[in-house]
């Protein structure tokens, strides 16, 4: 698998990437992460993958020669509990259904405890839905981080996780 800088011209795949993760879980019955409409055709889901990938903190998993996954660090959400130390932190993370179940996910992750690494900071901070059977949850479990703080926005259910590095 390769990890590449994310820029302006991924930002159509990115935008794919939600939509195959979208439709999936509509067809498991879990709509309320991302609701049930595609990604790509709203102008403020375009607007949010186009800011990211401006930014700089873009990643893009390659698996195949195929974008497979996205991965975004940043600052923390407006909605996120400011961190007493420095951090860095996921924003986003989507995987292509397609590559499911093939380590893109957690590869991303990892890059994102190196980056961290390399910056200097040991501490990595994600948020995530905690609604539906919380296998997001146990996902962001699996791959080292711990449950951190429950939250919520509006009625949209969340978790802050972290993860030492």
């Amino acid at each position: 698998m390769h990890i590449r800088q994310g820029g302006p011209g991924d930002v159509p795949t990115v935008l794919a990437m939600f939509d195959s993760a979208v439709t999936w879980l509509t067809s498991q019955g879990r709509t309320g992460q991302w609701g049930t409409h595609p990604f790509t055709g709203n102008p403020k889901r375009t607007r949010q993958i186009t800011g990211w990938a401006d930014l700089g903190g873009m990643r893009i998993a390659e698996r195949d020669g195929q974008a497979a996954g996205c991965l975004v660090v940043g600052a923390a959400h407006d909605y996120i509990t400011p961190a007493t130390e420095p951090e860095l932190y996921v924003q986003a993370l989507v995987i292509d259904r397609r590559h499911a179940g093939h380590g893109v996910g957690s590869t991303l992750l990892d890059w994102a405890a190196d980056e961290a690494r390399t910056r200097g900071v040991s501490l990595l901070r994600v948020d995530c839905y905690a609604g539906d059977d919380g296998r997001l949850i146990t996902y962001y479990e699996k791959c080292g981080f711990t449950r951190a703080t429950p939250f919520t926005v509006g009625d949209w259910p969340g978790m802050l996780l972290t993860r030492r590095v």
